[in-house]
């Protein structure tokens, strides 16, 4: 969930401070979902969610996954709902957060945790290794060059994990951390998204 700048940009479909979603796949395949949308708050589109999730699938079931702008949920839902194991959903607003648990609670999704809490203060915390891990921050304050590094060093990241990476535009393959392959990625609009996995360390 992308809190944008100064362009809405096509996808953001929301009225006067409501915004509705669909889960596009899974056990929970076309429940619609109503959320706050404060200004600058889009939801990935249903394209890129799907072409996403099909290429996360191989490695969906039992995985632990963790959301780090979670706005809507929508990317958390749609994990648990197509057999992912656990997620923690990571969203600053509390308004946002609350409507999450109550999503959750409607859905009885019992494998995801609400964390209404800042991203860079969340990783400050206790860590948990993550086998699929969402970053799809607010455009233009170069949050995924700050953040990949401390998931690394903090102890975020299980062998082989997988980050999904959302951003303005298309991410540089030599940029990335070292250890780090895109082994995907796409553009839908204003959307640039890709899917990188960390390589296999050898001893």
């Amino acid at each position: 969930m992308v809190r944008r700048g100064r362009h809405s940009g096509p996808h953001r479909r929301a009225g006067r401070g409501e915004g509705r979603v669909r889960i596009i796949g899974g056990r929970w395949r076309g429940r619609r979902l109503h959320f706050s949308a404060p200004e600058g708050l889009r939801p990935t589109p249903d394209r890129v969610r799907e072409t996403l999730f099909n290429w996360l699938q191989p490695w969906l079931p039992g995985a632990r996954c963790l959301d780090l702008f979670a706005g809507s949920g929508v990317l958390a839902l749609e994990a648990l709902s197509r057999g992912a194991e656990r997620v923690v959903a990571v969203e600053r607003e509390a308004r946002l957060a609350a409507e999450l648990r109550e999503r959750a609670r409607l859905l009885d999704a019992e494998g995801l945790q609400v964390v209404c809490m800042e991203a860079a203060a969340f990783l400050d915390g206790p860590a948990t290794p993550f086998d699929i891990l969402f970053l799809d921050p607010p455009y233009g304050h170069g949050w995924l060059p700050r953040l990949m590094p401390r998931l690394e060093e903090g102890g975020w990241l299980a062998p082989l994990a997988h980050l999904y990476l959302e951003a303005e535009s298309p991410i540089d393959p030599q940029g990335l951390p070292e250890g780090w392959e895109l082994i995907r990625s796409g553009r839908a609009g204003q959307v640039a998204y890709h899917l990188v996995r960390r390589e296999e360390r050898r001893s």
